[in-house]
C-alpha cells in the first residue's frame, strides 16, 4: 500500500498552480498601482482622503450593525414560525439577495422611496406633503445595505436556530424559562459562533460598496473610497489621487481578509426541515409574524416596482436599440464564460485542497499545511481586491503595455468575475468533494479507476447539483457586476448594468425601467432555472 502522501500527488498541482497564478495576478495589479503611485506613504495622505476612509468605515459599521440585528430577528422569527404562509417562498426570496445586482436594488428603492417614488405619490394622493428626496445620503446607503445584508444574515443564521435539539426547548419549557432566558441560555450559544464571521463578511461588502453609494450617496460628502476612485478616474482624471485611495483601500481590505482568516465560522448548509416547534405566548407569536411580514413586504416592494415600471416602459423600442442588444449579448457571453471558468477553477482548487487536507491522501506535515493555505488564500483574493480596484489595476497595466483597451476590458471582466465567484463556489463545493473522497477513495483505489472513470462514476453523480448551483451563481453575479465595466465601459464594450447606469444618468427613466426589468428577469431566471436543469436525484447514501 503506497504512503498516504503519495496517493494523489498529481491532483495537488493543478489547483496549486491556479492559486499561485491568482496570487501572481494580484501582486501584478498591486505592483502596477504602486509603481505609478508617487505617494506610497500614508503620512502623505491628506485630510480629504482620511475623511473618505473614515466615512467608508462609519457607514460599513452602521450597515453591519443594522443588518445583524435585523438578521437575527428574522432568523429567530422564521425558525419559530414554521407554519407562516409562504414561508418557503420568503426564504427563497431572501436567498436570492446574494445575486441581486446592487444597481437593481438601488434602482428599486428609488422607485419606491425616491422623490418620484411610490411612497411619495401615495402621500400626495392622500393630501400629505411627502418625504421629498430624503432617500439620498447616509440614510439611503444604510437602507440599501440593510435590505441586502439583513436577508443574507437571516438565511445564514436560520440553520443555526433550526439545528438546536428539540430536547433543549422541552427542557426550557419544563423549567419555565422566560423568552429572554431561553434566548440567552439556548439560542444565543447556537448562533454566536457565526455572528463574528457573518458580521465581518457584511462589513467588507459594505466597506467596498460601489453601485449603491454611487447612486444613493447624493453628494461627495457621502462618498466611499471606491466611489471616490471611480470619480477621480472617470470624471477628474486625477490618477495620482485615485492611486492614493486605491493603495489605502487595498491595505485596509488586506487587513480585513487576514482578520477573517482567523475567525472560524460554524455555518453549515441550510436545511429547513427542523421539527422544532415550541409553545409560545400569543404576543411573541404575533411579534414574530409581524417581523417576517414587514421585512418580506419591504423586500418585495422594490422588486415589484421594477416589474411594474418595467412593464409600463416601451419594451419593443428597447429591444430594437442597438446599444441594448450589444449590452445584452456581451453580458450573456461574459457571464457564460465567467461561469465556465469559475466552475473549472473551483473544481480544480477544491480537488487539490482536499488532497492536501485529508489524512487518507496526505500526511499532516508543515509543507502540506503551507500549500493548503496558499490554495485557500488564492481562492479568497476577491475579498481583499474589490472589482473596481482590480479594474483600476488592469487600466494602469493597459497604459503601461499600450494594449487595446477593449481587450484589457474583457480580461479584467473575466478575471474579476471569476475571483468574485470563487469564495462562494468553494464554500459549497469543497465540503462536498471532501465527503465524496472520504466515502469513495478506497473503492476507487480498489477498482483502479482512472481520472475520467472516477469523474463519471463518483464525482459527477454526487456533485451535479452543486456544480449547477455554482454555475448559476457565477453567471448571475457576473450579470449584475458594475465594478470593472464602470472604468472600461464604452459603446463597444458595454454590459446591461453599465447601460442601465447610463440611462439613469441621462434621466431616461422609462427606458431604464425596461432595462432594469430585463436585467432582473435574466438574473433570477439564470439563478433559479439553471440548477433545476442540471439537477439530478441524489444517489443513495
Amino acid at each position: 500500500m503506497p504512503k498516504p502522501s503519495w496517493r494523489y500527488p498529481a491532483s495537488v498541482w493543478p489547483g496549486l498552480l491556479i492559486s499561485i497564478s491568482l496570487i501572481g495576478l494580484a501582486i501584478s495589479l498591486f505592483g502596477s498601482l504602486y509603481s505609478f503611485s508617487h505617494t506610497p506613504s500614508l503620512s502623505q495622505i491628506d485630510s480629504r482622503i482620511w475623511y473618505l476612509f473614515g466615512f467608508s468605515i462609519y457607514q460599513a459599521f452602521l450597515s453591519t450593525l443594522f443588518s445583524i440585528l435585523l438578521g437575527v430577528l428574522l432568523a429567530w422569527s422564521l425558525a419559530h414560525q414554521r407554519d407562516f404562509l409562504f414561508r418557503d417562498i420568503i426564504i427563497a426570496l431572501f436567498s436570492s439577495s446574494l445575486v441581486l445586482p446592487t444597481l437593481i436594488v438601488a434602482f428599486g428603492l428609488i422607485s419606491v422611496l425616491g422623490n418620484n417614488g411610490w411612497l411619495n405619490h401615495l402621500m400626495h394622493y392622500f393630501g400629505f406633503r411627502g418625504f421629498g428626496s430624503w432617500l439620498y445620503g447616509l440614510k439611503g446607503i444604510l437602507i440599501a445595505h440593510t435590505y441586502l445584508n439583513a436577508s443574507f444574515a437571516a438565511i445564514s443564521l436560520l440553520h443555526s436556530f433550526e439545528s438546536i435539539p428539540s430536547q433543549r426547548y422541552k427542557l426550557s419549557a419544563s423549567l419555565g424559562l422566560s423568552l429572554f432566558k431561553r434566548f440567552k441560555v439556548i439560542e444565543w450559544p447556537a448562533i454566536k459562533g457565526n455572528i463574528a464571521s457573518i458580521s465581518l463578511t457584511i462589513f467588507m461588502l459594505c466597506f467596498n460598496s460601489f453601485a449603491i453609494v454611487l447612486l444613493l450617496g447624493g453628494s461627495p460628502a457621502y462618498n466611499t473610497l471606491e466611489v471616490a476612485i471611480y470619480e477621480a478616474i472617470k470624471i477628474d482624471f486625477d490618477i495620482p489621487f485615485a492611486l492614493k485611495l486605491a493603495m489605502l483601500q487595498l491595505s485596509f481590505s488586506a487587513l480585513l481578509v487576514i482578520l477573517s482568516a482567523s475567525i472560524k465560522s460554524k455555518t453549515t448548509q441550510l436545511q429547513t426541515n427542523s421539527k422544532n416547534q415550541i409553545k409560545q405566548g400569543k404576543l411573541i407569536n404575533i411579534s414574530q409574524k409581524t417581523a417576517i411580514f414587514l421585512f418580506a413586504t419591504a423586500y418585495i416592494l422594490p422588486l415589484m416596482a421594477i416589474v411594474v415600471d418595467g412593464l409600463h416602459s416601451d419594451l419593443i423600442k428597447i429591444f430594437h436599440q442597438e446599444l441594448f442588444i450589444r449590452s445584452l449579448y456581451i453580458s450573456i457571453a461574459v457571464g457564460f464564460v465567467s461561469a465556465l471558468l469559475s466552475v473549472s477553477a473551483s473544481l480544480t482548487i477544491a480537488n487539490s485542497r482536499r488532497s492536501l487536507t485529508l489524512s487518507s491522501r496526505a500526511k499532516d506535515t508543515l509543507p502540506n499545511k503551507i500549500l493548503s493555505y496558499i490554495i485557500a488564500f488564492g481562492s479568497n483574493l476577491y475579498l481583499s481586491i474589490p472589482s473596481l480596484i482590480m479594474g483600476f489595476g488592469f487600466f494602469m497595466i493597459s497604459r503601461l503595455l499600450h494594449g487595446s483597451l477593449n481587450s484589457w476590458a474583457v480580461v479584467a471582466l473575466l478575471s474579476a468575475n471569476v475571483l468574485m465567484s470563487l469564495p462562494f463556489a468553494l464554500s459549497n463545493l469543497y465540503p462536498a468533494m471532501q465527503k465524496n473522497a472520504l466515502k469513495y477513495d478506497k473503492l476507487a483505489l480498489s477498482l483502479s479507476l482512472n481520472m475520467l472513470q472516477r469523474w463519471k462514476y463518483i464525482e459527477w453523480p454526487h456533485l451535479r447539483g452543486i456544480i449547477g448551483y455554482i454555475f448559476a451563481l457565477s453567471f448571475a453575479l457576473s450579470l449584475g457586476d458594475l465594478g470593472v465595466i464602470a472604468l472600461f465601459g464604452n459603446d463597444k464594450i458595454t454590459t446591461l448594468p453599465w447601460y442601465l447606469y447610463q440611462l439613469m444618468g441621462s434621466y431616461h427613466n422609462s427606458d431604464a425601467s425596461g432595462v432594469a426589468l430585463v436585467l432582473l428577469t435574466l438574473v433570477l431566471v439564470v439563478f433559479l432555472a439553471i440548477p433545476k436543469l442540471i439537477k439530478q436525484k441524489s444517489p443513495q447514501n
